[in-house]
C-alpha cells in the first residue's frame, strides 16, 4: 500500500497547501477567514477521496452543515509559509459528528490546530438526522492527541454590549450551496472588531453557527469585550445567525 493510501486508510487525509497573499491580512499573516475555508475544504477533500462526493451524499441526502469551530493559533502561518494539512474524523457526541485538523510547517511544527462538529441534514427536508442515520460510512473515531480546545456553545453576555452595525449578505459572500460561506464570517468578524484588537492575532477563535444566511439577509452585528475575549454575535431576520469568541 503506498504512502498515500496508508493515510486514507488510517482515518486521514492529507495535503500540502501554501498561503499566498490572497490568504493574509496585510501584514501578510494568515486571515481567520483563510483558515475556516480550509476546514470545509478539506473535509471535502477527505470525503471525494473515499468516492463520497458532494454528487453522491446529496443523492444520498445526507450532507453535512459545518456547526461549531476551535482554532488554536500556536503559531501564526504567513504569506509564503506551506503547511502540511491532515484532518480526521474523531467520532460523534449526541447530535454531532466530529473532525479535526493539525497545520503543520516544513519542519513538523504545529502551526494551527482545530476540533470542529458538523450536523448531518437531509437536503431536501432540512431535518437534522442523527449521526447513526449516516449510512455512506463507518464513522470513525481516534484517540489521537490534539492540542486545541474543545468546540463549545458560545453565549456572548447580554450586558455592555456594542451596536457594530449591519451587515448585508452579498453575491460574492455565497458559496454553491446558495448560502453565506462558512468561511466568510471570519471576515465579516474582523471587520467589525474594534480597531485595536483587528492587529492582533488571535491566541483562539470559536465560532458557533446557528442559523443560515442567504442573499439580501441583513445581519445585525453586536460586540462585548471582557476578559475572556471578544464576543460577537450577529442576529439575522429569524435570530441569531452566528456566535463567536476572539481570545487574544
Amino acid at each position: 500500500m503506498d504512502d498515500f493510501k496508508q493515510r486514507l486508510y488510517e482515518n486521514g487525509y492529507f495535503r500540502q497547501e501554501e498561503l499566498v497573499f490572497w490568504d493574509c491580512d496585510r501584514d501578510q499573516r494568515v486571515r481567520v477567514a483563510a483558515l475556516l475555508s480550509r476546514l470545509g475544504a478539506f473535509a471535502g477533500y477527505d470525503y471525494d477521496a473515499r468516492g463520497l462526493t458532494h454528487e453522491v451524499l446529496w443523492a444520498a441526502r445526507e450532507v453535512f452543515l459545518l456547526s461549531r469551530v476551535s482554532l488554536k493559533i500556536h503559531n501564526c502561518p504567513h504569506a509564503g509559509d506551506v503547511l502540511d494539512i491532515t484532518t480526521w474524523e474523531a467520532g460523534a457526541k449526541a447530535a454531532h459528528m466530529k473532525r479535526n485538523y493539525e497545520m503543520k510547517d516544513r519542519e513538523g511544527r504545529v502551526r494551527v490546530s482545530a476540533r470542529t462538529d458538523w450536523i448531518l441534514v437531509d437536503p431536501i427536508t432540512r431535518k437534522i438526522l442523527r449521526p447513526t442515520a449516516f449510512t455512506a460510512k463507518p464513522l470513525l473515531a481516534s484517540d489521537r492527541l490534539l492540542d486545541c480546545p474543545e468546540t463549545r456553545k458560545i453565549i456572548p453576555p447580554k450586558e455592555n454590549r456594542e451596536d457594530l452595525g449591519p451587515r448585508v449578505v452579498r453575491w460574492s459572500d455565497l458559496d454553491g450551496n446558495g448560502h453565506l460561506f462558512s468561511g466568510n464570517y471570519g471576515d465579516i468578524v474582523w471587520d467589525a472588531l474594534p480597531e485595536d484588537l483587528q492587529v492582533q492575532i488571535p491566541r483562539e477563535f470559536h465560532i458557533n453557527y446557528s442559523r443560515e444566511a442567504v442573499l439580501g439577509d441583513q445581519l445585525r452585528l453586536e460586540g462585548c469585550r471582557n476578559e475572556t475575549g471578544y464576543f460577537l454575535e450577529g442576529l439575522g431576520p429569524h435570530g441569531s445567525c452566528f456566535t463567536a469568541l476572539c481570545v487574544f
